[in-house]
This record gives C-alpha cells, structure tokens and sequence, in this order.
C-alpha cells in the first residue's frame, strides 16, 4: 500500500508538473492568436490555434486520468486538484472550442467589408460568420462558468492566484463575444436580409434632459432592405398632436412617478428610465399620427454623433456651418439656440445635420475601425439604444445597454441609477454638471450601507437670465427665473435595500419615496440659480454585497467617472 501511495503522489506530481508546461506554453500561443487574428493574418493564426490547442488538449489529458481524479476526494489536496482539472479543461474548452471558430473567421470579417457598397451594406459576410461566432460563444460562456464554480476556500496559493486570474479574463472575453453574437444574429435581420423594414429614430437632446437622455425633438424614419438604407420621412415633436389619453396602457409605477403625459406627449416619452416603455409609446405614437407601423426604434444623441464625426471626418452643412467632432455636441445643444430664436428655424437646422450625416454614412464615406469603435464607447455610455417591434430579437437585445438605462441584471446589487428630468422647460441642461462619490461600509455581520453623493451645479454665468436666448433659459413660463433650472432626480437603488435618508447640504431633504419594478427609489426636485452647487447625500441599507457602488445615470453633455467616497454606517440617516 505505501508502495502504492508512493507511486500515486509521484505520477500525480509528474503529471502535474508537465500539465504546468503545457499551460505556460499555450498561454504566449493565445496572446499570438489574438495579434495575428486582429491583423487579419488567418494563416499565421491558424497555425498559432493548432497549437495552442494542442498544449490545452495535452494538459486536460494529464489533469483528468483516473488516478488524478481518485486523489481529488483527499481531503486539502484534492479540492487543488479538482481546481487544476477544471483550469485546464476551461483551457483546453477555449482552445478548441471558441479560438479555432473565432480563427476561421480572421480576415472574414475585417470592419472595412461593413462599410457600404453601391448604398448597401454586404450581410453575407454576417450570416456566414454566425455560426462560428455561436460555437466561440457557447465555449467561452461554458468555460467562464466553470472556473466561476471553482470553490477558493481550501485552495494554495499558486492554484487560487491561477483561478482569480482566468476567471476575469475569461468572464470579460465571453461578455465580448456575447455582444458580438447578439449583434451578429440581429444586425442582418434589421438591415434587411429577410425583406423590408422601417425605423424611428429619435434624436434625443441632453440641454433638455429626460430620464432616458433626452427630449426626443427630431425624429427620423428610416427603411432598411437588402442592406440598403434610405431616409424616409422626417419630423419634429411639433408635428404630433397633444393625445388625450395615454396612447398605450401606462405601468402603475410610471404612471404615479412620471404622470401620465408620459403616454400623451412625445417630448415626454424618456421620461422614465425604461427605453422598451419609451420606444413602444413612440412607435405608437408615430403610428397613430402618420399611419406607419415601425419595426423598431433607434435613439441616439449629439454627444454620440460627435464620436461618430471622428470616423467620418467633417460635414458641411446647408448652413455654412462645419460639424466636426469637436464642435457637434456644442453646436447642436447649444449654438443653434442662441443663433436661431425661431423654433422652425432651429428644427430646419437639424433636419439638414441630420440628412447630411446620413448621406455620409450611407455613401460608405468613413473609417469603419474607427466607427465601429465609436458605436461601441457611445453603447457603453447609453447614448445609443435599440427597441425591436420583434419579440425575438428582444430576446437578443436583453440584458445588454442597449435596452434601457436602468442597471443590468449583473449591475444591480452594486449600483445607483440616477435619472434626471427637467421641468424648467427650456435648453439648461447644457449647462448642468454631476459629480458623484459612493462608498461602502460593513455594518454588522450581515448588512451593509451603500452611501451615494452627488455634487450637483449649475454651471451658467451669472448674468445668463440676459446672456442666454429665452428659448435656453426657458424665459420664466415655467414660473423658473430665468437662468435657474429645475429638474426632478430620481434615486434607484439596489433591488431590496431601504433608503435610510436623503440629504441636501447636510439637512433632510423631503423625497418622493416609491418603487420601479424591482427597484427601491426616491424623487426629489432642485432649483438651482447659474453658479450654484449643491451636495445631496443618499444612505442605502442592503443586506446584499458590493464591493465599490457606481453610477448608472442620464447620459449628460460630459460625463465623469465615479470617485470613491469615505462612508460610514451612518450615512445620511435622518
């Protein structure tokens, strides 16, 4: 038996450390794979998946013999065993079930072949890559789980630094091709592979924030067919009628927070932070005013069309204007209200940006890495979202930040959403700015508070009841002088925490506490007068765990990153 044993620990050992130089051999080998596919070289990739494969296959084999697996029910060296299995059958699943699929596709799918050809983008391209960027999926989310099951509690070092170092990398790499198999499977269907299709777009404009994003002032309707896309028909919030009801059935929710003008007036449509609401009740709307039933809705706002300017160079516009990346979101927000008092002179401006950024889009005239690339960073800052009349590619859309502005499902237990709407009726939002801070703390054995601080101004000088045209300030028919901006917040907080208090400058603040579906949250309004600053306060009880709060919000003009804030287990209580 001590013959035996003896012999088991040594062929353990002698496995184990081979297993080690197949896996330190294959992890340069996907480095390579990753460069080579980018440069579109599938040759040399090729070559470099092979092998890779081949290290990670030779590893999984010295890892996973019977006697290997015996050993794993000792007890302090066995759950180090059974980890050093699952790392190198995560290895050897990525190897050769996501990279050799993801290599057949190098060269295939370079972002140049997306660009238009003769006014129609080429979808063969997509749907000959779909399958391959399923199975690269599927392998990927099978290998992430799998090393997230990994329990670290008995582990050694060098096993358990092994494990926190695949996890996130692998955990990262399959959200990405996630997101691009999502898109991979939609983006032919919304262009038009299976026949035609029409869309709202809805421009939506920041200086006058809604929950969302924006008051959706310009609109335009777009057909896809075959690749190709055409601008059908444009419009403004001018052209739609004050419905006398809600023109679908409102949420109780939404309805007791935001009012029911959510479902009567198209300006008020982003009023809440649930893109799929607003979408639908513009479909409706558009529907209902000129007898177009849309496939989907598309939002987008000038912040993001400035990165999209990035990839397509400057635009002359009818007005003699140039828009560029640099000056889009200044000019569209705010230059244009100053020039043009009239708003059917404000609305002819837009109509002629937005018909002169299309064309330009339409007519292939752009760097696709670069575009591709701006599409992406406005997504991350949801500046870009998308609502499909189609339940499956719903499906597709969910649990992306595509659809909504609330946080994700995986965002939740560490998140605020922060969701801003102007009453003041008027363009100030250009000039508002929000800073925020949260922190953590533990309290007891199983609880925590989340503490959240917003540093809010209103950047104005301080002569802009004079300096500013009345159609930024808003003039007073609000009963806001002019100048001021007024605007709701609302607070969302992790699904089951309790708000223990909300401050302004260190008093209590009076706050419309309610609930959002799953959310907990509390409304409040601010004045603020040009030149002022304010700090609110929020205290959040949660028995969940958060390692570092961050802000979901509105997307603003500028947006800054969440800094961390000192918190205690007494912060904000009243």
């Amino acid at each position: 038996m001590l013959v035996l044993l003896i012999a088991a620990v040594a062929w353990i050992g002698v496995r184990a450390f081979l297993a080690k130089g197949e896996l330190e051999a294959a992890v340069p080998l996907a480095q390579q794979v990753r460069e080579q596919v980018v440069a579109g070289d599938a040759a040399a990739a090729g070559k470099s998946a092979r092998e890779l494969a081949s290290h990670a296959r030779e590893a999984a084999a010295l890892t996973s013999d019977p006697i290997w697996r015996a050993a794993e029910i000792v007890p302090l060296i066995g759950p180090n065993l059974a980890a050093v299995r699952d790392l190198a059958g995560a290895t050897n699943d990525v190897a050769v079930g996501a990279i050799a699929p993801l290599v057949n596709l190098a060269g295939s799918l370079r972002p140049d072949l997306f660009k238009p050809v003769d006014g129609a983008v080429p979808l063969q391209p997509m749907v000959d890559a779909q399958q391959d960027v399923r199975s690269a999926d599927d392998a990927l989310d099978g290998a992430a789980k799998r090393v997230r099951a990994i329990d670290g509690a008995q582990l050694i070092g060098p096993v358990a630094g092994a494990v926190d170092q695949l996890g996130p990398v692998l955990t990262e790499t399959a959200d990405t091709v996630d997101a691009a198999r999502r898109a991979i499977d939609l983006l032919p269907a919304m262009l038009g592979a299976s026949g035609p299709r029409t869309y709202l777009v809805m421009f939506q404009n920041p200086a006058e924030p809604r929950a969302s994003g924006g008051n959706p002032g310009a609109l335009a309707l777009i057909g896809t067919d075959g690749g190709r896309i055409s601008l059908l028909q444009q419009a403004t919030t001018a052209d739609f009628p004050r419905f006398p009801e809600p023109v679908l059935p409102l949420p109780e929710e939404t309805a007791g927070l935001y009012g029911n003008l959510t479902g009567r007036f198209l300006q008020n449509v982003t009023l809440t932070p649930r893109f799929e609401l607003s979408a639908a009740l513009a479909s409706e709307m558009w529907a209902q005013r000129f007898g177009t039933r849309v496939d989907g809705v598309l939002s987008i706002d000038p912040v993001a069309l400035g990165y999209l300017l990035a990839a397509t160079g400057p635009i002359d516009l009818p007005s003699g204007d140039q828009l560029t990346a640099d000056n889009a979101a200044d000019l569209l927000l705010n230059g244009v209200y100053q020039r043009y008092p009239d708003g059917a002179e404000q609305d002819a401006f837009f109509a002629a940006a937005s018909a002169a950024v299309f064309e330009r889009i339409s007519s292939g005239s752009f760097d696709a890495t670069k575009l591709i690339g701006a599409l992406a960073e406005a997504g991350k800052e949801r500046r870009v979202l998308v609502w499909s009349a189609a339940e499956d590619e719903r499906a597709l859309l969910a649990g992306t930040t595509l659809v909504d502005l609330l946080p994700t499902k995986e965002q939740q237990a560490d998140a605020f959403g922060v969701y801003i709407n102007d009453t003041t009726g008027s363009k100030m939002g250009y000039y508002l700015d929000v800073q925020a801070e949260t922190g953590v703390a533990q309290c007891g054995a199983n609880g925590q508070v989340l503490g959240l601080r917003l540093t809010v101004t209103n950047t104005a000088p301080a002569d802009a009841a004079t300096s500013l045209s009345e159609y930024i300030t808003g003039g007073g028919q609000a009963g806001v002088p002019p100048g001021n901006f007024r605007f709701n917040v609302a607070v969302y907080t992790p699904p089951g925490s309790y708000t223990q208090g909300v401050q302004r400058d260190g008093a209590d603040l009076p706050v419309q506490p309610a609930v959002d579906g799953d959310f907990p949250l509390s409304q409040f309004r601010l004045d603020l007068a040009p030149g002022e600053s304010t700090k609110i306060d929020v205290g959040v009880s949660t028995s969940g765990v958060s390692m570092q709060p961050f802000v979901v919000s509105t997307p603003k003009l500028h947006l800054s990153e969440t800094r961390q804030l000192v918190s205690t287990c007494k912060f904000a209580v009243q």
